[in-house]
């Protein structure tokens, strides 16, 4: 039995719900299927993928990942499931990304004999205030959460399908509310970001948060909304001032310009 998670956070937990299975049948799964081009994520060497996450990444921060590897294994992996004697789980909850994991999935797997199982760990609402992702959960108190539910050949292919319609139009962001997936381009977390700074000058790590926090339909992590205020300032739009440091923004301050 295979076991997939998406991202290292909810590792220990899974791992502890488990048990000795997670020795030989975890496998993370780290790409944020929620944002960045995905027209050649099934595509090795998925350079369109690996050169979108060149570019969040930020100068400051030594070393510079080489994304291609690790894209084209996951690719190939998933590509592989289907002919391979061992049942899928996919643990997930109310991140886009977990959800997106799950039908990208369902689409390797739908005209296979494999078995593919879920475990659900969300509220099914993707809202700031209701959402629930796998990592959120204490380790202790996952383990109530591991009762795999079969998925039917009808759900699977309608998450093989959700997964195929994403990829095809390959959106700068998706969103998962009600149960389906939908694109936009950026201009809606950017506005979040601008609508955040002042003519002040304010720690940038306190305005991304304040976006993160308030972001619904998918997980923004920090170096995406970085990511996104390097690009504001690139069009004269912000201001960045400071040291970048370890982590590329902690010392850094913006404000409108």
């Amino acid at each position: 039995m295979w076991h997939l998670v998406c991202g290292d956070v909810a590792v220990a937990g899974v791992s502890r719900a488990i048990g000795e299975e997670a020795a030989h049948g975890l496998r993370v799964l780290r790409d944020d299927l929620a944002v960045g081009p995905l027209a050649d994520i099934d595509q090795p060497p998925c350079a369109g993928r690996a050169a979108f996450w060149l570019g969040v990444w930020p100068e400051a921060v030594a070393p510079r990942p080489d994304f291609d590897p690790a894209l084209s294994a996951d690719a190939l992996w998933i590509a592989e499931l289907a002919g391979q004697p061992h049942a899928v789980t996919v643990w997930h909850g109310d991140s886009c990304s977990e959800q997106l994991l799950l039908s990208r999935v369902a689409a390797a797997l739908v005209h296979s004999e494999v078995p593919l199982w879920e475990v659900p760990c969300g509220t099914g609402d993707s809202r700031v205030s209701t959402r629930r992702a796998v990592g959120m959960i204490a380790p202790e108190a996952l383990e109530t959460f591991y009762q795999p539910c079969l998925v039917e050949s009808g759900r699977k292919a309608r998450l093989a399908d959700q997964w195929h319609a994403a990829v095809t139009a390959s959106a700068d962001i998706r969103r998962w509310r009600d149960g389906e997936f939908a694109g936009e381009d950026h201009q809606a977390l950017d506005a979040m970001l601008l609508s955040a700074c002042t003519p002040q000058w304010r720690p940038l790590a306190r305005v991304m948060a304040e976006v993160m926090a308030t972001t619904d339909g998918f997980f923004v992590t920090d170096y995406f909304a970085f990511w996104r205020a390097r690009e504001l300032a690139a069009r004269g739009l912000v201001e960045l001032d400071g040291a970048p440091g370890e982590q590329g923004y902690i010392a850094l301050n913006i404000r409108s310009a």
